[in-house]
């Protein structure tokens, strides 16, 4: 393995030397600081990931908390989008990442117990049950620490604007002719669910239209279940919406399935629209009319603004970033005549 000192004998200098070249001290030449990085990078120069952590009192080591409950895991297109840009954006910046448990041989522990053992630099929540105590914990611990969808007072989020979104959604439906739309929205306690409802019942209103009660059920995302146990509530109403908007693509192909035994068809019948843009929005037949996400933009900033609150304490502001979409229109929403 090439040491400092082997830099320092090829450049002529001093290991003092060849360290502040490679670490930006400003008391180098120019010239003398190209003509070491460049040997450094031709010898295959690595700093000792050790000996940097006790020069600079930091791991380069991200904790990242992901509890996925609907069972999806990595394979969650949402979610696995976020945690792909999150891990490029941090390996960029010189940061390894690392996922959080509770659990280490035998040992249960919480999970800010393990973010100190891993001794993180911060942290960057992408998914959880944020009313648990252990999350809590972690909270209100003084790591950094970044959010994914959820609005914490002392910590910086990244999210999906979902008021745009929904207002898109919403606007591109009624533009189609549509006055009685339904919704089916996830968990009333979600943050993301509250910003979408806002904004739907916001955009009605815009439009002068009234939403019955009958027209809003309430269901889970990635719930097919539930969903088409509300699908089959709206369809069989008196009288019934002429599009249901859903909380996601996934928990969409459950409304899609009752529609199907009810022999009913899509869009002619009944239209419909998603929330996400995954894969499968693009495949189905009617390709669905979705508001595609930009997941890999939220797990980018959320990794550079958890580095800046680590590396510039000082001068950065906890805020909150929101990432646009982009309605995908599809096919699944029928042209109504006026």
């Amino acid at each position: 393995m090439v040491s400092l000192k082997d830099v320092a004998k090829r450049c002529g200098v001093s290991t003092a030397t060849v360290s502040k070249a490679l670490n930006g001290h400003s008391d180098i030449g120019e010239k003398t600081r190209i003509r070491i990085k460049e040997a450094a990078q031709e010898m295959g120069y690595f700093p000792n990931a050790a000996a940097r952590a006790l020069k600079t009192n930091r791991s380069y080591n991200l904790g990242v908390l992901f509890k996925e409950e609907a069972g999806r895991g990595l394979t969650h297109e949402y979610f696995s989008g976020i945690l792909n840009g999150f891990k490029e954006k941090a390996e960029e910046l010189g940061y390894d990442i690392t996922f959080i448990n509770n659990e280490h041989v035998n040992h249960k522990m919480s999970y800010l117990e393990h973010c100190k053992y891993r001794n993180f630099d911060g942290v960057g929540i992408v998914c959880a049950r944020f009313d648990e105590p252990e999350v809590q914990e972690l909270l209100q611990s003084n790591i950094p620490i970044v959010t994914v969808d959820y609005v914490y007072h002392n910590c910086t989020v990244v999210s999906s604007n979902n008021v745009k979104g929904m207002n898109e959604l919403v606007r591109y439906i009624y533009s189609k002719g549509h006055r009685k739309i339904a919704y089916i929205y996830g968990e009333k306690h979600s943050a993301v669910t509250r910003d979408r409802l806002t904004s739907f019942f916001q955009t009605m209103e815009s439009f002068n239209l009234n939403v019955p009660d009958d027209y809003l059920k309430e269901g889970e995302y990635l719930d097919t279940r539930l969903v088409a146990k509300a699908t089959r509530e709206l369809l069989n109403l008196p009288d019934p919406p002429t599009c249901i908007l859903y909380p996601d693509d996934t928990a969409l192909i459950g409304g899609i399935n009752v529609i199907d035994e009810m022999g009913l068809k899509v869009p002619d019948d009944i239209s419909i629209a998603g929330y996400d843009g995954i894969d499968i929005a693009k495949i189905l037949e009617p390709k669905l009319t979705t508001l595609c996400q930009d997941t890999a933009a939220i797990g980018r900033i959320a990794a550079e603004k958890l580095i800046d609150l680590i590396e510039n304490p000082k001068t950065t502001l906890i805020d909150r970033f929101t990432v646009d979409g982009t309605l995908f229109k599809g096919a699944s929403v029928k042209r109504l005549l006026p």
